[in-house]
């Protein structure tokens, strides 16, 4: 018996793997987050299987559950939104699972900036002006920052920022990093990605309090940097003439140049 851990992706029931795809297929419980797990991805469970949301249920309910099934003999789909790798509360199940011996996996999903990178149809690292990615969020009810994991320090690198789980703190966020980036910094706070009601707001941070509505109050991302403009940025050597390309063909006339799927 093992507890599988799958990230269900930002929200489009297709953008979840299909190594998630074929767990959730194979095993005859699966507990997940229905708060923000579409529906459609649970058509993928097995028929007969026992199907729980556990958005209601605190974390004692959710090891009795996986103690049941792990008695039964049953494997367990967990499923939770995004990617696990963050802000998930994986790894407070998986020592409570440690604890009681139950093996466990982890299969990776799409994280919920990535999609939303693909919505703006965005690079967030442009050469010349943002080559570091800053996953972090403001403090709030369920965790607190640690000492230094803060906006202002943060902002001092000129990284893209992807800040997570802080809509209702706008004023801070912008406050925070107005000094560092100006105010002409661009901002895109995107709603929802990848769901059908999807939203974007496009603005500066000297105008993103104005452009947004009070209907957008959680589930909101929020991306900063100068990369966000897409303009000014320099073109990478990766594609250069003159590049060093160790591990990749070299010239036009490399054997696996024109290869492709299919050719004889």
């Amino acid at each position: 018996m093992t507890v599988h851990f799958i990230g269900a992706g930002p929200g489009a029931a297709d953008l979840l793997t299909l190594r998630g795809r074929d767990l959730i297929a194979s095993c005859p419980v699966c507990l997940y987050a229905g708060s923000l797990v579409p529906e459609e991805i649970l058509g993928h469970c097995p028929e007969g299987a026992r199907v729980v949301n556990t958005a209601p249920m605190d974390l004692d309910q959710i090891m009795a559950e996986i103690q049941t099934a792990h008695t039964a003999g049953q494997d367990v789909a967990r499923l939770h939104s995004g990617d696990l790798s963050v802000w998930s509360a994986m790894g407070e199940q998986i020592r409570r699972l440690k604890e009681m011996g139950i093996p466990v996996s982890v299969t990776p999903g799409v994280p919920s900036f990535a999609a939303a990178a693909a919505t703006l149809g965005t690079e967030l690292t442009l050469p010349g002006l943002a080559q570091s990615v800053v996953l972090t969020r403001t403090p709030g009810r369920a965790s607190s920052m640690p000492q230094g994991e803060t906006l202002v320090n943060f902002a001092k690198t000129g990284a893209t920022l992807a800040i997570h789980l802080s809509i209702g703190n706008l004023d801070k966020v912008i406050d925070d990093l107005s000094p560092a980036y100006g105010s002409d910094c661009p901002v895109a706070v995107v709603y929802r990605a990848s769901w059908p009601d999807e939203r974007v707001i496009r603005a500066t941070l000297g105008t993103a309090k104005e452009a947004l509505d009070d209907s957008i109050s959680r589930t909101a991302l929020i991306l900063v940097g100068p990369a966000l403009a897409g303009e000014g940025f320099d073109e990478s050597c990766l594609y250069s003439r003159t590049y060093d390309r160790r591990y990749r063909p070299q010239s036009a006339e490399s054997p696996w140049s024109s290869w492709s799927h299919g050719d004889d």
